[in-house]
């Protein structure tokens, strides 16, 4: 049997203080890493909130157009060389087109020993994201190189939507993580989403919420990690912290060896 530690950070993130938020972020990470965890999952926008406010600041560029330059990635790749390990989240960034047209979008990432493993621009906008982000155009899984797995990212409204998880299924991810700012009064919801993205694609699945508040919204938390049968192995409270548990790498082929809901699709119907 393979198995992996996997850690949720379920944080109160302050709203627009990108470097109290990093820093905060990186000592939970830490905590987690000291009880074993590889991959360490950050909550949605983890470093600033929706800071619509003062956007421009906050969101991340850099000269070189290059994602490994931004700021906050930069730090967190440090970070994650030097404590051999997997961070996943995502933050606000801002892109300029040829013809100076300024873009923010909701950036999904995955980092892996210093490494970038890949990135994932949010294809489906909820709210308010609608009237400041632009959509991203691309869902496909990611490669961890080191680890020899595939992780499927999807950020938090994707989660109502099963063709996102099946298309990240599809190409062989092995693990689906959700990273989410799902608001109040939706916590029966989220349970039941998070646990159905599981049962459907017989995939483990981490997922990742906030908790505390901001201007428009407060937030329940409940991250949760899933095993690939749909049974929650371990999940948080409302209150800050942080959540770690093992996922076997091998029960995602045992499950598919007896009945594989994959390979019964009746694709001439739909």
């Amino acid at each position: 049997m393979v198995t992996i530690k996997v850690s949720c950070i379920q944080m109160n993130i302050i709203q627009c203080s990108k470097e109290k938020n990093v820093v905060k972020a990186l000592l939970m990470a830490k905590n987690a890493i000291d009880l074993g965890a590889k991959i360490i999952v950050l909550p949605e926008a983890f470093s600033t909130g929706f800071c619509y406010k003062d956007l421009e600041s906050v969101a991340e560029s850099s000269v070189s157009h290059k994602v490994e330059e931004y700021p906050t990635i930069a730090e967190l790749l440090g970070f994650s060389k030097m404590h051999d390990c997997v961070l996943i989240g995502s933050i606000i960034e801002k892109k300029v087109a040829n013809n100076d047209t300024i873009k923010y979008y909701n950036l999904g990432f995955c980092l892996e020993s210093g490494n970038l493993s890949g990135v994932y621009r949010k294809t489906h906008l909820y709210g308010m994201e609608k009237t400041y982000f632009s959509r991203g155009e691309q869902i496909s899984p990611i490669k961890l190189e080191k680890l020899g797995i595939t992780l499927g990212l999807q950020i938090c409204f994707e989660l109502r939507f099963p063709e996102v998880s099946r298309k990240l299924v599809l190409p062989g991810a092995d693990i689906l993580v959700t990273v989410a700012e799902f608001a109040n009064p939706k916590a029966t919801q989220w349970k039941s989403l998070v646990t159905t993205r599981a049962i459907e694609n017989q995939i483990p699945h981490i997922a990742c919420n906030r908790v505390g508040t901001a201007p428009l919204a407060s937030y329940f938390g409940n991250s949760m990690i899933i095993n690939a049968w749909g049974n929650v192995k371990v999940e948080a409270g409302n209150e800050e912290c942080f959540i770690v548990e093992e996922i076997d790498m091998d029960e995602t082929q045992r499950i598919r060896g007896k009945v594989s809901l994959l390979d019964n699709r009746q694709l001439d119907l739909y």
